[in-house]
Formats: C-alpha cells, structure tokens, sequence
C-alpha cells in the first residue's frame, strides 16, 4: 500500500470514529529505534552533508547581478554523479524500511527525497540566470538538509 493511501485510509478511519472519551490509562507506546547509527543510513547522512557544502559553495560563488547568464559550476557533472548516488541509497533505506514492516514516515520521507533529488539537479542544470540558478541552489539546499534531519532527529512513537 503506498504511503498516500495509509495516510487517507488513517485520516478516514479517524473522522469515522466519533467522539472519544477519555481513557481511564493510556498504554505505553514507544518510539522506534532509531536508524541513524546503521551504516546505510549514516552513509546517506554525510554523503547528504557533503553535497549540502558543495551547493552552499556554489551559491557564494553566484554573482551580484541576478539577471546575469547562469554561471557554469565547476565539477557539476561530478555533484550531478554523487546526487545521483544519493537518491539511490535513500531509495535503498526506503526499501530497507518498507521491508521492515516500518510504520513512521521515514520510509515515504526518503522515497520522496529520491525522487526529488534529480529533479532538483535537473532545475540547477536549466537555470539560464543567475536568479534561477540561485533558487534552483537553495532549493537543493533545503532538500539535502532535510535528508539529514530525517535520519537524524529522534524518532517518535507513532500517533
């Protein structure tokens, strides 16, 4: 079942239930075990920090006029390869998830970083000035640091 249909199947049975009274004790839910020490997803977690510098990099070297030409980024068939590489270990931590059985949100979260990750290099690779080179870049940025957060941060019980 893809992530989309659990989530409106959830949202579905939440608003069919009704009303709730308050339980007289709350079981204990814990939260799943981290994944952020396993070495597939710690890879992902500095091979996603290393491009992150590279693109921040990139942006300084941007010029002042943003209707300029879109400059040309030194080893960006290198960073397009390694982007490239990325999106396909976090597609391999969403199926090492999924088989799991895992029921948080870091499988469908690393899924679509996967499938944004060339589309935002795609972006960098067609911006024609210097303004949508920049928004393309920043763009990349935010992807690449929530590639790190979502791994990183600690995980919570399920709702």
């Amino acid at each position: 079942m893809s992530c989309d249909a659990v989530a409106f199947s959830a949202m579905l049975w939440l608003a069919s239930a009704g009303p709730v009274s308050t339980p007289s004790a709350v079981p204990a839910v814990s939260a799943p075990a981290s994944v952020a020490s396993e070495p597939l997803f710690a890879d992902i977690v500095s091979r996603a920090g290393k491009l992150k510098l590279q693109v921040e990099a990139y942006r300084k070297a941007l010029g002042a006029d943003p209707a300029a030409p879109a400059l040309a980024l030194k080893g960006f068939d290198a960073f397009g390869a390694r982007i490239g590489e990325l999106s396909a270990l976090d597609m391999k931590g969403h199926v090492t998830l999924k088989e799991r059985g895992a029921v948080d949100d870091l499988k469908c979260i690393l899924r679509g970083i996967s499938v944004d990750l060339p589309e935002k290099l795609a972006a960098m690779g067609a911006a024609k000035t210097v303004k949508d080179q920049d928004l393309a870049l920043r763009d990349m940025v935010y992807l690449l640091n929530d590639n790190v957060e979502v791994i990183t941060a600690p995980p919570t019980p399920p709702a």
